[in-house]
């Protein structure tokens, strides 16, 4: 109920007055069924966005760091991550990547559809980077179709550190369904997993047109942190 409000009454009317967001492709979203959304990662708006202009309800997986914040501030975030539908994972690796897939699997297995970054970080300065292969493996255990989706211009509207968006339009595209049950049963071979990961990050960057770096991002924050020491 309280998504629904967020979505219908609160949030979503508001939202799209202002920025007059425009989608292509949502008919290539399933009406029905279990289906990962796998989206580029510009900025903090993105996880708002593409739930509003969904028909259906999509659950993202958000950093736990966003519902373990303290006073006014920490409850308003985890409200309205909560709101928006927002699963809290931690991402510090080992024992807590398995956790992430296994909250994602959940969700597919309610039939659900599940958001995700194949990128595992917000791009530091708007080109697209080295996809991790997590979401290949929860792909393949699934059994699930997934979709490219390119947010558009985000990343202009509100940048890292920004509080606030600037009013200006943005964009939505939504590719075909891809489908690697030809990979059925082989989501412990790593080549596989890498393979699966690269064919869905080309799709990505073909839509979004971002340039592509093949690295991790989160290698080249922690370069950009070391150096401005």
């Amino acid at each position: 109920m309280f998504y629904w409000l967020m979505k219908q009454v609160v949030v979503g009317p508001l939202v799209k007055a202002l920025f007059r967001v425009w989608v292509v492709g949502e008919e290539n979203v399933p009406r029905h069924g279990a289906a990962i959304l796998a989206s580029n990662h510009l900025s903090f708006i993105d996880s708002v966005l593409l739930p509003l202009y969904l028909r259906r309800r999509i659950a993202f997986l958000a950093k736990s760091e966003y519902f373990s914040g303290r006073g006014l501030k920490g409850w308003a975030t985890k409200t309205f991550m909560s709101a928006t539908g927002q699963l809290p994972i931690d991402r510090s690796g080992g024992k807590a990547s398995e956790a992430s897939l296994r909250t994602g699997l959940k969700v597919l297995s309610r039939g659900s559809l599940l958001g995700i970054y194949p990128e595992g970080t917000r791009s530091p300065d708007g080109k697209m980077y080295r996809g991790r292969t997590g979401v290949a493996r929860m792909v393949l255990e699934a059994g699930v179709p997934i979709i490219p989706v390119a947010m558009i211009d985000t990343e202009k509207a509100m940048p890292t550190g920004r509080r606030l968006p600037r009013i200006r339009r943005m964009g939505i595209i939504i590719g075909e369904p891809l489908d690697f049950s030809r990979f059925e049963g082989m989501e412990s071979d790593r080549f596989i997993l890498r393979s699966v990961t690269d064919e869905l990050m080309y799709e990505m960057q073909r839509l979004s047109r971002q340039e592509y770096r093949d690295v991790y991002a989160t290698s080249v924050k922690e370069k950009a942190a070391a150096l401005s020491r």
